[in-house]
Parts: C-alpha cells; sequence; structure tokens
C-alpha cells in the first residue's frame, strides 16, 4: 500500500483525500477526505482576476490540510489547480500562496487532463462492480434492480467554472471541457449589484439555459453525448440533488455513492430549486450552506444534459478527479 495527499482545488470548493492504494488490487481507502467552499472563483468571470479575499480564504483551507497530511504522514502530495486559477491573470500570486503552505507548486491543469482524472476516478470501481456480477446499487424511492453498467460510460464533472465530459470504457475516448458552472452561471446570470436574484425570473432562467446549450453544442463537437449506455454524474452540484432525491435528513457519502436518480426526479428538483428562495434552498438538510446559491444553476446543468444524452437516470458517483489524482500518484 501506498499512503498519497491529493488536493482538488476548483472554482468552488478545495478538497483533499488522504489515502493508501494498492496499485496491484485498485484498492483505494480512504483515511482522510475533507471539503470546504472557498469560492475561489468568486468574481473571475468578470474580471479576469482572482480576489484578495478568495486568495485568504484558500490559503487558510491549505493550511489546515499541510497540518493533516503531515499527521497522517502521506508520502507525496499532488495538488491539482482547476478552471478559476487557468482563467486568472494573477495565478502566480495563488502558486506563490500554495509553495509557501504545502511545499509544492499546483498543477494548472488542462481541461483535458482535469476530464482523464475525473474519469479514472468515478469509473475504477464500476468496472470492478460490473466484473463483480454486482446485482444491485440504491434506488431513489428504495429497493434496488439490476445494475445497468454497461458500457461506454459518459462522465460529467460539474463544476463551479467549468464542466467536463468523457467518453470511454476501459480508456478515455473523448473528452472536453467548457466554460459552464454552477458558479460562472450564476454570477453571469443571477447576481444583480451584488446581490443574487432571489428567486430568478424566466429571462434570467432562459439566459441561463441558453448558455447550457451553446456549452452543449461545442462539448458535442468532440464527445459524442448520445453514445454512451452509462451516465455518470460528479461534484456537488450532482450530489446534492441526490441527496434531495433521497430525502436524506443529512449529507450522506455513502448513502449518495452510486445511487441512481431518474430524469424524473432531477427535472422535479430542478423545477423546485429554480422556484425556491435562499431561505427555502437553507433548509434542505443535505445542503452545505456554500451551495445555496449556487445549486439552482447546477441543477440547470445536470438536467440540460440528461435531456440532451437521453439518459433515464445519472448514476451518482462520489469518487470523482480526487481519487483520479490519487490513483495518478500511485
Amino acid at each position: 500500500m501506498k499512503r498519497v495527499a491529493a488536493i482538488d482545488c476548483g472554482t468552488n470548493s478545495i478538497r483533499l483525500l488522504v489515502a493508501d492504494l494498492d496499485p496491484e488490487t485498485g484498492e483505494l481507502k480512504d483515511l482522510d477526505r475533507r471539503m470546504k467552499i472557498v469560492r475561489l472563483g468568486q468574481g473571475v468571470d468578470r474580471t479576469g482576476r482572482l480576489a484578495p479575499e478568495a486568495l485568504e480564504r484558500t490559503f487558510a483551507a491549505c493550511r489546515e490540510y499541510a497540518e493533516i497530511i503531515e499527521e497522517l504522514g502521506a508520502e507525496k502530495l499532488r495538488f491539482v489547480a482547476t478552471s478559476a486559477s487557468r482563467d486568472a491573470e494573477n495565478r502566480d500570486d495563488f502558486v506563490r500562496g500554495v509553495v509557501d503552505i504545502l511545499g509544492v507548486e499546483p498543477e494548472v491543469i488542462t481541461g483535458d487532463q482535469e476530464a482523464e482524472f475525473s474519469f479514472t476516478g468515478a469509473t475504477k470501481e464500476l468496472t470492478g462492480l460490473e466484473a463483480a456480477g454486482a446485482e444491485r446499487l440504491p434506488v431513489e424511492g428504495g429497493g434496488g434492480r439490476r445494475v445497468g453498467l454497461e458500457k461506454p460510460y459518459l462522465v460529467v464533472d460539474i463544476g463551479g467554472g467549468s464542466t467536463e465530459f468523457v467518453l470511454g470504457a476501459d480508456s478515455v475516448r473523448a473528452a472536453r471541457s467548457v466554460d459552464v458552472g454552477c458558479v460562472r452561471m450564476t454570477e453571469r446570470h443571477l447576481v444583480r449589484d451584488g446581490e443574487v436574484i432571489d428567486p430568478p425570473g424566466a429571462e434570467q432562467i432562459a439566459a441561463i439555459k441558453a448558455d447550457i446549450e451553446a456549452a452543449l453544442d461545442k462539448a458535442g463537437e468532440t464527445v459524442p453525448l448520445d453514445a454512451a449506455h452509462t451516465l455518470v454524474g460528479l461534484a456537488g452540484s450532482v450530489t446534492t440533488v441526490a441527496g434531495i432525491a433521497l430525502g436524506l435528513p443529512e449529507y450522506d457519502s455513502a448513502a449518495i455513492h452510486h445511487s441512481r436518480i431518474p430524469l424524473a426526479k432531477v427535472r422535479e428538483i430542478t423545477e423546485w430549486l429554480v422556484g425556491s428562495t435562499h431561505a427555502e434552498r437553507a433548509e434542505v438538510p443535505v445542503m452545505h450552506a456554500g451551495r445555496v446559491d449556487v445549486i439552482a444553476a447546477g441543477a440547470l446543468v445536470l438536467l440540460a444534459i440528461m435531456e440532451r444524452t437521453g439518459a433515464e437516470e445519472v448514476v451518482v458517483s462520489e469518487h470523482d478527479i480526487l481519487d483520479g489524482i490519487a490513483w495518478s500518484i500511485a
């Protein structure tokens, strides 16, 4: 077993995984997995720069993570930074801060690299389940049914600033990253005079949908969106929708992981999120406080993807780019 640490710093959140990995068996054992909402991408779509307060929130999380990594004795750390730091003019400030705190330089990866890590993290277990002939996965509403893990998979990672589309079976066949995510769409269309429009009107929703559809057109130029047999959804927008669909009294990663949420349920939840107020969304038991203002846009992205691909359901994975980063170390 090899003990490694992986950090994924995105537009909305920064996450840590410390795990023991066995490359021979494909086993990954979590020692510590956590997430903080730092909103690194605050205002980047408008200003092109990382805000000082966003950098400080991110560096505070890095200092906490450094202590955990040292306590658990990880042999190697890989720090991957995605959309917000890729877009920012002052990303050198971000790089210097991370090096000072963690001793490693963040890798500002391309969208294609991000997609490959997401695919590996999301599908490694699915392939194992299929090989073992697994019969059941949790299904919205209880019960279970035969696992539909037919390849190829289409993995969609809905982030804060971008969404990755990756099609593949045993390896990546096609991948594309497009600039549509829950934070970017919220800041572009749902913020007026520094305040989130609550709830948004028909004009704002139509504008978000138009951006999403244009992004799907762009993704479809590289990735055949209707070619997959199994749609796998990743990241906080998807897992939050799943938690709502399952009616969980609190966020439960184990219950959400590999749940299967039907299109009709995603549509129902999205319509409610779009029409709800901040206070109503904040009362949802599985809702992280940092997602209250951006979840409606994230749900709209998920719904549009399902409608465009013709997917009747989405298989939700709690394992994603973070796990892919860890496996890349091993």
